[in-house]
């Protein structure tokens, strides 16, 4: 073997080959979070355009074939010729990274899509790509193939003299996407979220797919609107619409620091979580930045000095914390700044330091104005906030006992748990199971080695209804805390987790749904770096079982189910067996359907960036008070759900 390294080894990847050849670099992942993607980045270019005062509407359409069409009445891209690099601007931005109006104030002053890399990511991740542009009565147009240039800008006919913008249409390349399938309520809810953060701007989403189909209705066509004079006081109400508001009015702070525009809405409810959202530009930071933290050091000292000023908190009590003030708390922070700096390509975290200035300044005036103004509502913030403030102390002395301890400590691990003797977390999974019975099975049939089994009595407490000091002195979830190691909300540390696979295994009912998703709201909540880096799942136990001369078939599905009668025969001689819970398998069916890592389902439970507010109005919705809401989601979502038994 040779282990000269020569220059001929070098290689340099052209044009946009770089991003075919790692897409994962320039938007994050080949899966349906890449795909989606690439409607975001035509999109945000067009918001863009909104921000600079220049498109009020932006159209969305989801074509036969899976085309996508983004059309805007922004000012259409430059058709000249560029300068530098001697063909036209158009071209320049569809074909070359890191170029476009984002990078010297000329063309943009905010902008979203500041590494100029959207268009041509784009035009590099698919099939084909055209453009036209709408300029001076003249429609123009270019095509491309896998990010190179097919054919030159050309004028393709007229249009009105006073219409103006630019239409994208491509087709995701299958040979880059695991899936090139749009899912219509991933889009709707990014495009929801975009027109709440633009006040005034209008966005249509359609979907074509099923376009004049017989027996549809609406000629097969979908469409949703989204236009918001409110904007972001909106989007506060409709996050809060699954809750009780402590108070009639969205509280809504707007003005200008050090060049920096910044909107705030917000408004307490009865809940016990809180929901803040920051966006920089029009783009969401879920790991929050300067902003965020202006936002929270503003309404801590605010609602500090309100308290102490009128005698709210006592001279013996402690001040509140950040964290009693936001319990309940549903807050968009929205900043638009010229020139923004992100932490990484993906932009989860924003860095600038006058981003944190700009929002203290302007909370703490306008709210102060606002405290003094409105005294009831003060008093209703402050009162709940202390109340959390005597949770949270309670709480603290129950989080001693739950904390996980190391074997020095002395701090057993809960008794029930049925532990593994691998230690190495990279090989351990714990089945989280509910029931005496299902939970003895499990015992027996597990691998000892590597397979740790944790059962549960009867439904978990629901964590949407509850404070921490009631949370963390629940048996069942602090058996949960114990046995994962990493702890819960304040004290939570990944590097502590003491297995690589949490797997919630429930019967396939409306029983062992609801306990999942109490399982899923408690971890969501307290635990979400969980699910963010891929640890937990669902396990998936067949339907039925089929018995034909001594053989056995396991169906997971009725589809299934239909698919091995029609092979093997309909007949007598068929003993098929609905399997109403995992109590009624021995250990080894168990094993054989549900655990074992070479035949079993394993569903991984993942959550998107894009669309966290709408995973919080979800969950809110499912767990919370609100009977009316949730019927309407169950309404709207159970022709999604498949083999539902009621029995």
């Amino acid at each position: 073997m040779s282990n000269e390294y020569e220059a001929n080894q070098i290689q340099i990847l052209e044009g946009l080959e770089a991003v075919r050849k790692r897409p994962g670099m320039y938007i994050g992942s080949t899966s349906s979070k890449g795909l989606h993607h690439l409607v975001y980045e035509i999109v945000d270019n067009a918001v863009d355009e909104a921000l600079a005062g220049v498109c009020d509407t932006i159209v969305v359409e989801i074509g036969k074939d899976e085309i996508i069409t983004v059309i805007d009445n922004g000012r259409g891209i430059p058709i000249g010729i560029h300068p530098k690099a001697g063909i036209p601007a158009v071209e320049v931005v569809f074909t070359i990274l890191h170029a476009g109006g984002k990078f010297g104030g000329g063309g943009y002053k905010v902008s979203g899509g500041l590494h100029g890399v959207g268009a041509s990511v784009v035009n590099a991740l698919s099939e084909w790509l055209e453009v036209r542009i709408y300029h001076e009565g003249k429609v123009y147009m270019q095509r491309y193939e896998r990010g190179k240039t097919i054919s030159k800008l050309e004028v393709i006919g007229d249009c009105e003299p006073d219409r103006h913008g630019t239409t994208v249409t491509f087709k995701a390349d299958p040979e880059v996407f695991e899936t090139t399938i749009y899912e219509y309520d991933i889009l709707k809810t990014r495009l929801r979220e975009t027109a709440f953060l633009t006040k005034n701007l209008r966005i249509v989403l359609r979907d074509l797919r099923k376009e004049g189909e017989e027996g549809e209705e609406n000629n097969g066509i979908v469409e949703d609107v989204f236009h918001y004079e409110g904007g972001i006081k909106e989007f506060v109400t409709y996050l809060n619409r699954s809750q009780v508001a402590l108070y009639p009015e969205v509280l809504y702070f707007e003005g200008t620091r050090e060049n920096v525009y910044v909107e705030v809405a917000m408004q307490h409810n009865d809940a016990y979580n809180e929901g803040i959202y920051a966006f920089a530009n029009n783009i969401i930071t879920p790991e929050g930045g300067t902003h965020l933290i202006g936002f929270k050091n503003a309404l801590t000292k605010m609602f500090n000095d309100y308290a102490r000023k009128n005698k709210l908190l006592k001279d013996s009590e402690s001040n509140l914390t950040g964290e009693d003030i936001r319990e309940g708390l549903t807050a968009i922070i929205s900043v638009k700044i010229e020139d923004p700096q992100f932490e990484g390509q993906t932009k989860q975290k924003l860095g600038n330091s006058e981003a944190r200035t700009a929002v203290e300044n302007i909370v703490s005036e306008q709210l102060t104005y606002f405290l003094e103004q409105n005294p009831n509502v003060a008093k209703i913030i402050c009162e709940k906030s202390i109340l959390s403030q005597r949770a949270r102390i309670a709480a603290r002395k129950a989080r001693d006992l739950t904390r996980r301890k190391t074997a020095l400590d002395g701090m057993a691990l809960p008794g029930k748990l049925a532990d593994c003797s691998d230690k190495d977390p990279k090989n351990c999974e714990i089945y989280i199971v509910e029931g005496d019975s299902a939970g003895g099975s499990a015992k027996t049939a597990r691998s000892r080695t590597t397979q740790a089994i944790l059962p549960l009595r009867g439904k978990i407490l629901n964590v949407e209804k509850a404070r921490l000091d009631r949370i963390y002195s629940n048996a069942e979830i602090k058996a949960m805390i114990t046995a994962f190691g990493t702890g819960i909300h304040d004290d939570f540390d990944i590097t502590k987790l003491r297995y690589h696979k949490i797997i919630i295994m429930t019967d396939a009912d409306v029983d062992g749904a609801h306990i999942s998703t109490l399982l899923l709201t408690f971890i969501y909540r307290f635990m979400p770096e969980l699910i963010k880096q891929g640890y937990v799942y669902l396990a998936k136990p067949p339907l039925y079982k089929v018995e034909r001369n001594k053989k056995v078939w396991y169906a997971y599905t009725d589809e299934e189910l239909s698919a091995i009668l029609a092979e093997i025969g309909r007949d007598n001689n068929n003993k098929i067996q609905r399997y109403k819970g995992l109590g009624e398998m021995d250990a080894e069916q168990l094993w054989e359907t549900t655990m074992d890592p070479e035949r079993r389902i394993l569903e991984r439970v993942t959550m998107d960036d894009d669309i966290l507010s709408e995973l919080d109005v979800t969950f809110t919705t499912l767990m919370g008070d609100q009977v009316e809401p949730r019927r309407e989601f169950i309404e709207k979502n159970a022709k999604f759900v498949q083999n539902l038994d009621i029995n």
